[in-house]
């Protein structure tokens, strides 16, 4: 195989203050099927994920856990490279932003910057965000809220050092235009561009001192670096970067990064931020930088009150390891946002895992058992339909490395498995059960399971990079050794004489989705109960209190805009094109509103009728499902996602105004 020469790719390195769910984990599997993929094909790879473990949230948290920020940070990363492990991600280097190395190097580069002029000291004044640790402007704030993750922001001033990110704007504009691959997909581009660069860049706070826990200012204490200075300059740190002068051979032969895969949330200050930081330190910028979609939980919120948070230890547990692999780097779409349930799950695991792959390599082990004693062989007696099947199975590689040259990973996985499903076709074109009763087509018979066994060999090599337990397990079976990927579009290389296992394992047994329900019970039930432990609740105040994200508070003149009155339903029916929705007639005083809402899980059409509730009748008019909506039923959720309309305590008059 050729020497591709080196290839470095990172991960945001995940912050600690807490286990991340499946929508944080599914980064890494990306990130370690595409490492897993450039090996395949030759590249020298060098793949570095890790933890972010300094800034005032973690300060926050592990006090009111009543431990120190280290005993904190230690615990919540070895839960993180855990999961990482468990998910058989294949990192050369685990980075942690509390190694001493990295510290050292942290204060180096803030005293280089400095010594530059591109840092210093002044006072910050604007509206602060927590959970993000930034700094925002009034005009910056949506809706008066953090516009990274909507969270409330309060009024902070403070001594701080800036960086003057305005000096080298212009230079990373022009590095953007000119390098339309920096980065990826190009909405993220234009984004980058138009809210954040072509406006104007404000220069940025780098230090804080009401923070503690972070990395001290080498020549001013009172000080600690910035989280974001501190964090990204992680990817340089890790592979031997010194800012004296001295870096490792690693680092000059890895740097620049061929690929920063991050989450479309932290684009900005990899795209913008981190490539100043690198201008101001006379370093290389890095080659890509793509912003992958999230991973939601669909049809409801994750809470640990609830117990329905999504981790990726538990889906392991249930599903095994290669199931989980293959529903995170099949289901993420390259753009949008994707949607993880269990049932979702167990769906796909049936209808692809089962049915397609596991059904095929059991079907083409048992007969090549069945009827020539576990050898396989050819014999030259081809028709007209091998040369279809082989057509696809030569082509798929290629095929799928196209897709994965672009980062379009599930499509790649959808490649391999088209070859796959074409085999079971095959089967069926070929009828292997019918050819075994003629002793004069056993030749015939024999070819054919050649040409299965040779193209489950070839499919099996493909999907390395994204289950490698599987496929490795699947070439032991058919007594096949891993094959150069040069070789992966040549069809024949099989050995005939070889032999299949006697007694395959089975890949994937099918589930029943009320088996797999009550596991999903008992892991719901623990982590309401770990719930209760960590926030001192007993069974019985549990049952009284629901743990919801506080809004943020707001002045009497917004709660003023609100118009609640008593309304009753004169008539109320199924909305047809929904399975969620009722329509209701709802009468207000002398007017009637037309309101439809998501109760038909809850309420019958017949048992709304003459109910008096609570109504938010000044909402603007929208269309659910192709019905016009005027108005709000106001209801109550409890923990388990049960709703319940709000009516009125006495026996109120339609139209009365709630106050």
């Amino acid at each position: 195989m050729t020497d591709k020469g080196k290839y470095y790719l990172t991960t945001a390195i995940a912050y600690t203050s807490g286990k991340p769910h499946i929508g944080n984990s599914y980064e890494v599997v990306m990130a370690d099927a595409i490492a897993r993929y450039k090996r395949q094909c030759g590249y020298d790879v060098f793949f570095q994920t890790g933890t972010d473990e300094h800034g005032l949230k973690i300060e926050e948290k592990a006090a009111a856990a009543g431990v120190s920020p280290k005993e904190f940070v230690d615990k919540v990363a070895g839960e993180i490279r855990s999961i990482c492990d468990n998910l058989h991600v294949s990192y050369d280097k685990f980075i942690r932003t509390t190694d001493k190395d990295h510290e050292e190097q942290i204060q180096k580069i803030f005293k280089k910057m400095y010594d530059k002029g591109d840092i210093y000291k002044g006072e910050y004044k604007g509206m602060y965000c927590t959970p993000c640790e930034s700094f925002w402007t009034e005009s910056q704030l949506k809706d008066g809220k953090c516009p990274d993750c909507g969270r409330d922001v309060k009024p902070a001033s403070e001594e701080a050092y800036f960086f003057k990110m305005s000096k080298y704007a212009d230079r990373l504009i022009e590095h953007i235009n000119t390098h339309p691959e920096f980065i990826q997909p190009v909405s993220r581009k234009n984004e980058m561009m138009n809210n954040f660069l072509l406006p104007g860049l404000q220069d940025l706070c780098v230090s804080r001192t009401t923070v503690k826990w972070g990395v001290p200012v080498s020549f001013d204490d009172k000080h600690v670096v910035y989280i974001w200075l501190d964090a990204l300059s992680n990817y340089i740190t890790g592979i031997g970067y010194d800012a004296d002068g001295n870096s490792s051979e690693q680092y000059k032969k890895l740097w620049p990064a061929d690929l920063h895969l991050i989450g479309k949330d932290i684009v900005r200050f990899h795209v913008i931020y981190w490539p100043i930081f690198l201008m101001s330190l006379g370093e290389p910028l890095p080659e890509h930088v793509f912003g992958h979609p999230w991973l939601l939980q669909g049809g409801e919120k994750m809470s640990k009150s609830k117990g329905n948070v999504i981790y990726a230890d538990d889906l392991i547990d249930v599903f095994g390891i290669d199931a989980v692999r293959y529903f995170l780097l099949h289901e993420m779409p390259y753009e949008n946002d994707g949607t993880i349930t269990w049932d979702l799950v167990i769906e796909r695991f049936n209808s692809e895992l089962a049915n397609v792959l596991g059904n095929l390599v059991s079907r083409t082990i048992a007969m090549s058992n069945k009827y020539f004693g576990g050898v396989v062989k050819s014999t030259g007696v081809t028709a007209e339909v091998d040369v279809d099947l082989k057509a696809v199975v030569t082509s798929a590689r290629d095929k799928a490395a196209e897709k994965m040259d672009h980062m379009r990973v599930a499509d790649a996985m959808t490649e391999i498995f088209s070859l796959f499903r074409r085999c079971n076709k095959y089967i069926d074109e070929t009828e292997p059960w019918v050819l075994a009763k003629n002793e004069a087509d056993h030749d015939r018979l024999a070819e054919v399971l050649y040409n299965l066994t040779e193209s489950i060999a070839i499919g099996s090599n493909l999907l390395i990079p994204y289950m490698p337990d599987v496929a490795s397990k699947i070439l032991e079976e058919i007594g096949e050794k891993e094959r150069d990927y040069d070789d992966l579009d040549k069809f024949g290389l099989f050995e005939s004489g070889a032999k299949v296992t006697a007694s395959p394992e089975v890949l994937f047994a099918r589930l029943k989705s009320e088996d797999i329900m009550v596991k999903v019970a008992a892991i719901e039930e623990a982590q309401k109960a770990e719930y209760m432990r960590e926030n001192g609740l007993t069974e019985e105040v549990q049952e009284d209190v629901i743990d919801i994200e506080a809004k943020p508070e707001i002045e009497y003149g917004d709660f003023d805009k609100l118009q609640f009155r008593v309304g009753k339903i004169i008539s109320c029916e199924e909305v047809k094109k929904s399975k969620k929705l009722l329509c209701s007639q709802v009468q207000i005083g002398s007017e009637v509103k037309q309101i439809v809402s998501g109760i038909k899980q809850y309420y019958s059409a017949e048992e709304m009728v003459g109910k008096k509730v609570m109504v938010l009748t000044n909402l603007k008019p929208a269309v659910l499902a192709g019905v016009k909506s005027e108005g709000m039923l106001l209801c109550a959720e409890d923990a388990e996602g049960n709703l319940a309309l709000l009516t009125p305590e006495k026996d109120m008059p339609s139209g009365a105004e709630i106050c």
